[in-house]
């Protein structure tokens, strides 16, 4: 016996996404099933959908943003009830013994994570042998792998902080940003305006770096407290060597120099946005001033509730526009060409229209 779900899946890198009926597996003494209320569109979602990094499976949900309500819980399940309001991030599985799951650092897993869409199911009681994500009703997740929604945040505001909002928090808070500190946030998108807000919340003086000054004074309304503008060579050069920390949110593969000049003696820069080859990298500003370039992946699930208990304390969500799933195929289309501010999210409810 499986549990029937109905969501919206592609058949090929070529077509829309379209309804579809699949199973989910009945849950095991340690797995929670959710009601799934609303799902963010990751542009990770679009990649994946189109096929554009080799290795999508078909039929494909996507989804890794996910917030719903407990429907029922297995028997041996303790940290979680019928009716809680939970989360589902990037990861619903990992190989738990390795350093980096003891640790708490799931999504570094040495034996690989399993992704919320797309991954080797390794638990199985399903038809199909990839995660379906959570363009769909219900999911089955074990309960290591669901998080806590803190009540007094907006549900669907809160469903991109699975993955823009601590893919953003875990660097900032791995390199301990913090009041005193001069914090650039590059790119302003779905990373980019959370970066701008988990910064301005750790007490940083915050600086968008932008090429375009209206999203400057968008930033501004988000909480940074200064705007430069990348394609000022004047101001740019005005700024080299005054940054403690740079996060970059840029989503394609860039030069990274003029970005790197920016930094002071011992500082970072962390790469988050751009899963693409970088265009240029110059070794003698990493040389000369001992700067460092970094990159990072989401959180781990002790730190992703971290992040999401941060949210509950200081009320922050994502800037959100809200969809049915019949826009799924226009919503990616408008990601694609920037036309969001700044997060997608699905209401699933809808798919019962």
């Amino acid at each position: 016996m499986t549990i029937q779900a109905k969501g919206y899946a592609t058949h090929s890198a070529t077509t829309e996404l379209s309804p579809f009926r699949f199973v989910r597996r009945d849950p095991r003494p340690q797995d929670v099933v959710i009601d799934i209320l609303y799902c963010g569109i990751c542009h990770s979602d679009i990649h994946s959908a189109r096929n554009e990094w080799g290795w999508t499976t078909y039929p494909f949900v996507p989804g890794h943003e996910i917030v719903g309500r407990v429907r029922a819980v297995g028997s041996e399940v303790l940290g979680f009830k019928t009716g809680e309001l939970v989360g589902v991030g990037c990861l619903v599985d990992s190989c738990r013994t390795c350093p980096s799951c003891d640790a708490g650092l799931e999504q570094y897993c040495d034996n690989g994570f399993t992704g919320t869409y797309g991954g080797e199911d390794k638990i199985g009681g399903t038809p199909h042998s990839v995660t379906f994500g959570g363009y769909s009703d219900i999911i089955t997740v074990d309960e290591r792998f669901v998080l806590h929604i803190p009540e007094n945040l907006d549900p669907a505001a809160a469903s991109p902080l699975l993955c823009a909002g601590i893919t953003t928090y875990s660097p900032l808070k791995h390199w301990k940003v913090g009041p005193g500190q001069k914090v650039g946030i590059i790119g302003l998108g779905g990373l980019g305006h959370m970066g701008v807000k988990f910064a301005h919340a750790m007490g940083a003086r915050v600086v968008m770096v932008t090429t375009s000054p209206r999203k400057g004074e968008d930033a501004r309304k988000l909480g940074a407290d200064e705007v430069l503008i990348s394609s000022d060579a004047g101001a740019m050069q005005k700024a080299q060597g005054s940054f403690d920390f740079l996060l970059n949110t840029i989503p394609v593969g860039h030069d990274v120099d003029p970005y790197m000049e920016l930094l002071k003696r011992d500082a970072t820069m962390v790469i988050v946005g751009s899963v693409e080859p970088l265009k240029k990298v110059n070794g003698i500003n990493l040389i000369f001033r001992r700067r460092s370039m970094a990159g990072s992946l989401i959180g781990g699930l002790p730190e992703t509730q971290e992040m999401l208990d941060f949210c509950g304390k200081h009320n922050i969500v994502c800037d959100i526009e809200k969809i049915a799933i019949k826009d799924v195929n226009t919503a990616y289309d408008r990601t694609v060409k920037g036309d969001v501010k700044y997060r997608f999210v699905i209401d699933m409810t809808t798919l019962k229209a």
